[in-house]
């Protein structure tokens, strides 16, 4: 019987192992050069914990089991509710600002698709406990910090930037009720997806008709914020509305302070559609707009206080491989991650095995990786072997070994061969590649 994977998952193969190792390293230093703490949470959750953070909508994406004590669990789908569930769990010993990140796998019972995977690695990173706006331009720096290490720039990638607050001040002034701002925001949020019928059907279903969708849709088409400061449309000069452009216009000065304005632009239509954000959202997509988004985040100032912990401010974002990969990929930016070895050790005479076993080891001690031939072959088989497996070097032990202590050392680049004493390799069996 052949059993295929399951779909929605993946095989790595060690060279896509290579390639996510790759990634988390990335993720990793650019978190700690960021004076970021990483931490980790546990794959099962209680169901409970989802609910309170987005209700049954995201309970019905997870992949759950029932314990044999009757609970309800699920794989977790995202970071951001373990995380909030751990700072009020020692909300009062942790030191402010929190700045931790995590790196990890997530599961969605959703139905694969490209760059939409069931099983995924994520990179987390949060700030919990500033409402300073320097909080917001820190995770949307880091954010870019990240897609530069990766080899991608401005004319690749956008960051595209909004403000819940700024939506609903609008709404505010437009006059739509304040209970149907969320159904208003998401609209908004599917705005890039929908026919002008279909969004204007939306529209009026989620406001309750008390607004005509024709009121808002000029300023949704509105993409700089100077543009939207000028336009004619009444509601832009009301006071709540003028208070969160000049939020938005301190976001970007902070951002250029970053020196990463190139990447960020501000996008009315990003409003991402999770309730729980309260103020600045962002999201990241290649220019071309061919694919889904490579990151999202904003901040979250009341999720704490819905999970049973304090009133604490906080904002962060979540990136995952799958899109970045196919990013990547196209753009032919993935790293070479054919396996290498530092030496490989030929054994040109039987007798001599026991010597180059032995001298296998020592390399592997002094953490140069080294491997042989399990069984007796010709030298020329060795060497291919070699080759294939990447070495850079190839260290010969045969009679001469044992009778006056030399091995020959083959340059597997440039063919070029020399004999050496043994003593002499062993001070330097890299040819000082590794330092």
């Amino acid at each position: 019987m052949k059993i295929q994977r399951v779909r929605g998952t993946r095989d790595l193969y060690p060279a896509d192992a290579a390639v996510r190792n790759w990634l988390t390293d990335a993720w990793r230093r650019v978190s700690v050069r960021n004076g970021f703490a990483e931490y980790e949470g546990p794959l099962l959750e209680p169901l409970d914990l989802y609910r309170a953070k987005s209700g049954d909508e995201l309970v019905g994406q997870l992949f759950t089991i029932e314990s044999r004590a009757g609970e309800e669990l699920g794989l977790r789908p995202e970071m951001t509710p373990t995380l909030a569930r751990m700072v009020n769990a020692r909300v009062q010993s942790l030191p402010r600002p929190i700045k931790w990140f995590s790196v990890g796998p997530f599961y969605r019972a959703e139905r694969p698709q490209r760059g939409r995977l069931r099983e995924f690695l994520q990179w987390n990173v949060d700030v919990i406990g500033s409402d300073e706006l320097l909080a917001d331009a820190e995770c949307i720096f880091v954010a870019v910090d990240l897609l530069r290490e990766v080899g991608l720039t401005a004319e690749d990638v956008i960051v595209w930037i909004n403000d819940r607050r700024l939506l609903g001040s609008i709404f505010e002034a437009l006059g739509i009720p304040a209970e149907r701002h969320a159904g208003a925001c998401a609209v908004v949020d599917r705005a890039e997806k929908l026919e002008r019928s279909e969004l204007t059907k939306a529209w009026d279903k989620a406001v309750g008709g008390s607004v005509p969708f024709a009121r808002f849709e000029p300023l949704l088409s509105i993409d700089t914020l100077s543009g939207l400061r000028s336009c004619d449309e009444p509601v832009v000069r009301c006071g709540p509305v003028v208070e969160r452009l000049e939020a938005l216009d301190a976001l970007f000065m902070l951002l250029q302070d970053f020196g990463i304005t190139e990447f960020c632009d501000f996008n009315m239509k990003v409003v991402r559609g999770l309730a729980y954000y309260t103020g600045c959202v962002f999201e990241a997509f290649d220019r071309a707009g061919q694919l889904r988004s490579l990151l999202g985040g904003g901040r979250y100032d009341n999720l704490l206080k819905v999970l049973g912990g304090p009133q604490l401010a906080g904002v962060g974002f979540g990136m995952g491989d799958a899109v970045l990969y196919e990013l990547l990929g196209e753009l032919g930016r993935l790293p070479c991650t054919d396996p290498r070895l530092d030496v490989f050790v030929v054994v040109a005479d039987e007798r001599a095995r026991s010597t180059a076993i032995q001298l296998t080891a020592a390399l592997r001690g002094r953490g140069v990786s080294a491997d042989l031939c399990y069984r007796k072959q010709g030298v020329g088989k060795q060497f291919k072997a070699a080759d294939i497996r990447g070495a850079a070097r190839c260290v010969i032990v045969g009679a001469e070994t044992r009778e006056r202590e030399t091995v020959g050392v083959k340059d597997m680049a440039s063919g070029e061969q020399v004999e050496m004493a043994l003593a002499t390799f062993l001070a330097d069996p890299t040819g000082g590649a590794g330092q």
